[in-house]
This record gives structure tokens, C-alpha cells and sequence, in this order.
């Protein structure tokens, strides 16, 4: 069976990796990236510098459908988007300008042992001591670092900034949803450039399959977030964050 000229045969393992990498981003604010490169690389043999050219193409859509998914859900807090927005964008926007003269690779270990400490934190938290909401306060410089990082370090914006908002006390579904609602407006300020170069032929194959399979996901993602307990919540992102961060620092070490 054909699907735009491509057998829909082939691109069944894309679309479920998509479908599976989305199902936790969208659950739990995090790990697109992380779970799409690993099994691309991992599992399918596709080299890792075409795999991430291919997955933030994809980002650019499963981030709108998520952000989509969440606001028809109620897991936007307006708020915290606004305050999240710009700095994430300009944050974002530099980390893109900087990319060519910083070597963000040299601190990427280390952000990935702070995330793992992290993760570890929120697992203990949501498993022993039931979570106090409360709003949360240092937004702006969150977002500047978390969008900063993002872009110069090839990927960050959900660990850092969701996992951060969670320690503040905020809501764990209003934090998904926002977060994930913003990604979209910083993937697209990133990526602008990098699309326009790449034309629509790169939205083929695999490609194609990560898209078709991301954006069916979203909002099952998002009925999901709206639906887990803080408690499970925090338990999940833990778990999510640890193992993802302990896998990159084995890749950046080994």
C-alpha cells in the first residue's frame, strides 16, 4: 500500500516510534528527542546526524499538535505561557547564534548529570511525600536557560524547564501542557532557517512516518496528562528523566 508515493510497509516502524515518542512528551513534557534519536539510531541503524536533522523537522509539527491538544484539554496555564514565552524564544534565539563559536557539547554532560540528580529527586518525592502545588516563582530565567540550551545544545527545553516547575510545587498537568504549548513557538523561532534550507523533499520516508505517527499521538498524550495524579505524575517524569539522562551521559562518556 501506497502513501505518497512511499510503502506504507516501510514507514510502519517510523510511525511507531513517533507515535511512541509522543505518547511521553505529550504525557509527561519531555523526551521526544531523547526516545526518537535512541531508537533511530539504536534500533534502526539510521545515522545520528541525519536522525536529528529528521526529528526537529518533526518537532516543528508535533509540537503544534500537542500545544493544540493540551489547550482543548485545559492544560494551559495562561500565565505561566506568557511568562515561559518570550524568555524561552529569546533564550532560543541566542543559543541558535551562538551555536557556531560555543561548544555546548563540553557542558552537555554535565546538564545531563544535573537532570539525572533531577529526575532521582522527583522519583524519591513523588514516591515518599505527597506533592504541595503551589505557583511557581523563578519562570523567566528558567525559560532563558531552558530555550538557551535547547537550541546550542541540540535539545533540553522539556527536561529542564518541566522538571524545574515541578521542585517550584506547579500543578505537574498545567506544567506539561504549557510547556509543551511554548516548545512549539521556540522550535519554530530555532528552526526557521533550518527547514527552509532542507525543502519539502525531507519530508519524505522516515520523515513522513515520525510526522504521521507524532501528531496522532498528541492528543492521547494530552488526555493522559490531564487525566495522571500529581503523585504518578511526578513518579513518571522521574523515572523518564533518569533513565534518558543516564543514557545520554553513557553516550557522551563512553
Amino acid at each position: 500500500m501506497d502513501l505518497f508515493g512511499f510503502d506504507l510497509g516501510a514507514l510502519v516502524p517510523f510511525i511507531l516510534i513517533g507515535f511512541a515518542a509522543q505518547m511521553v512528551d505529550g504525557a509527561l513534557g519531555m523526551a521526544f528527542g531523547v526516545i526518537s534519536n535512541t531508537l533511530l539510531v539504536g534500533l534502526l541503524g539510521m545515522p545520528p546526524a541525519l536522525a536529528s536533522q529528521r526529528v526537529h523537522v518533526v518537532e516543528c509539527f508535533t509540537t503544534a499538535t500537542s500545544g493544540i491538544s493540551h489547550l482543548l484539554s485545559g492544560n494551559i496555564d495562561r500565565k505561566l505561557f506568557f511568562r515561559l514565552l518570550i524568555p524561552g524564544v529569546l533564550g532560543g534565539v541566542t543559543g541558535a547564534y551562538l551555536l557556531s563559536s560555543v561548544d555546548a557539547a563540553m557542558i552537555k554532560p554535565f546538564v545531563l548529570l544535573y537532570l539525572a540528580g533531577i529526575g532521582i529527586y522527583l522519583l524519591i518525592r513523588g514516591l515518599l511525600y505527597p506533592p504541595k502545588l503551589k505557583e511557581a516563582k523563578h519562570v523567566a530565567p528558567l525559560g532563558l536557560v531552558g530555550g538557551f540550551l535547547d537550541a546550542a545544545g541540540g535539545g533540553g527545553w522539556g527536561p529542564i524547564v518541566t522538571s524545574n516547575l515541578l521542585i517550584q510545587g506547579a500543578e505537574p498537568r498545567k506544567v506539561v501542557g504549557t510547556v509543551n504549548s511554548v516548545e512549539f513557538f521556540l522550535t519554530l523561532a530555532v528552526s526557521a532557517t533550518f527547514i527552509a534550507h532542507l525543502g519539502i523533499a525531507d519530508l519524505a520516508g522516515a520523515t513522513l512516518g515520525l510526522l504521521l505517527g507524532g501528531v496522532v499521538a498528541a492528543p492521547f498524550g494530552a488526555f493522559a496528562a490531564k487525566h495522571f495524579s500529581p503523585k504518578l505524575m511526578l513518579i513518571l517524569v522521574g523515572i523518564v528523566l533518569s533513565l534518558t539522562s543516564a543514557y545520554g551521559i553513557w553516550s557522551a562518556w563512553r
